[in-house]
């Protein structure tokens, strides 16, 4: 199968605390109108080849695990082992049949130094030479009911495993789950706006939404210095990063002014645009809706760029990816944020109609993080200069900065 033809889907698995510890790594062909895949063998061969080989487990995983899905005959072969155990979690499929030559190789597995885990876990009395065995079980909600879930959850209590909750698509669900005693979640919650009671909005967030709208206004120096040093918080935060990005300054950097200036009003515009997800009151860092919107803004830009759009229109598509994430940080309806940044008609239309060509490729860049490939493709097809491996392409280095990104903590 041709590389072009090929991509990967990676979807964030976190931890009890919102962290993102992990990611799932899922094979899809462009060949394919779904996500079906009838050679199991092939399917990881091919995520192992890419992500390993050709992309470079940097640029996929960050500093968090992988769980690749592997069936009876991956399971066997002489190709897991070539996988960095240290960094991978071996997914066993539901469809394994446990025999005694699968317990044998996974005990054999585990004594290697790799982390187990059980997909789509159902009960049934075979399992129980695995469950001794493996170290993660996965449930997949939408398999259980509630009560059928509690009852999961108390049968499991009997290994020393950790348990999973996947398709977690809710906040309600991951509430449920994690009074259940899961350890670990999969699914884009997280970025589903949950329906809060009024209350007092953040300082620093208004703040921060403030200078945006300065600085997209091309307001004077002046009032963004005015507006930096009401907030301290923020003064330290942007002075940090000027120091880290302007090394090769001569003087110190002695002002507000000084330091708007040395940093630039686009690379300003950016830092604003991230900064909003990383100042959660207790939230941890760094946030997956950080990384998620900084994935999509950056594809976006690329994409833009790859359609030859002039700078402007770039900048553009990066805010709409950014953005397209802010109502479930700040407890304001969207078309209230947009209006208070006094945004261009182009990028309104985009976030609150997904209309015009950069709602389109906003809809495009969503959609590579869901399950349905054919949307995928048909988006694709609507949009401008653009394949299969230009989106690809534009997916992996989106990724790789989204994790500089996260490194380079404010």
């Amino acid at each position: 199968m041709a590389s072009q033809d090929i991509f990967l889907g990676r979807q964030p698995i976190l931890d009890r605390d919102q962290r993102i510890v992990a990611y799932e790594l899922l094979f899809r062909s462009g060949n394919t109108t779904g996500v079906t895949v009838t050679d199991d063998m092939q399917a990881t061969a091919s995520v192992i080849h890419h992500a390993f080989s050709e992309m470079g487990v940097q640029t996929v995983l960050g500093t968090q695990l992988g769980f690749i899905n592997v069936s009876a005959d991956m399971l066997q072969s002489d190709l897991v082992e070539l996988l960095p155990r240290t960094q991978v979690v071996l997914e066993l499929l539901e469809t394994i049949i446990v025999t005694e030559a699968v317990v044998e190789r996974c005990r054999a597995l585990k004594q290697m130094g790799f982390t187990l885990a059980l997909d789509d876990f159902m009960f049934d009395e075979s399992y129980r030479p695995l469950l001794a065995l493996v170290d993660i079980v996965k449930v997949d909600l939408l398999l259980h009911t509630q009560d059928e879930l509690r009852a999961a959850v108390s049968q499991l209590k009997q290994w020393p495993v950790k348990l999973l909750a996947e398709k977690v698509d809710s906040t309600e669900q991951a509430a449920y789950c994690h009074a259940l005693g899961f350890d670990l979640f999969q699914g884009y919650y997280f970025a589903r706006p949950a329906v809060l009671s009024a209350k007092r909005a953040d300082p620093t967030q208004m703040a921060l939404t403030q200078l945006l709208g300065l600085v997209l206004r091309d307001a004077d120096t002046q009032q963004i210095e005015q507006m930096f040093k009401q907030h301290p918080r923020l003064t330290y935060n942007l002075m940090r990063l000027v120091n880290s990005v302007a090394g090769g300054v001569r003087h110190s950097i002695a002002s507000v002014s000084q330091a708007i200036t040395v940093l630039g009003r686009r690379q300003l515009q950016r830092w604003l645009q991230l900064l909003l997800f990383t100042l959660q009151a207790g939230a941890p860092y760094p946030s997956p809706l950080l990384l998620l919107a900084a994935t999509r803004g950056k594809m976006m830009e690329l994409l833009a760029a790859k359609q030859q759009r002039n700078a402007d229109y770039c900048d553009e598509a990066f805010m709409a990816g950014i953005l397209s994430l802010i109502d479930s940080l700040i407890d304001k309806p969207l078309a209230d944020i947009v209006g208070e940044l006094g945004l261009s008609e182009r990028l309104t239309a985009a976030l609150l109609q997904r209309e015009g060509e950069m709602g389109r490729l906003l809809q495009l860049v969503e959609s590579v993080e869901g399950p349905d490939l054919g949307r995928t493709l048909s988006l694709l097809a609507q949009c401008d200069a653009l394949s299969l491996s230009v989106l690809t392409a534009a997916e992996i280095e989106a990724m790789s900065w989204a994790n500089q990104v996260a490194e380079a903590a404010p």
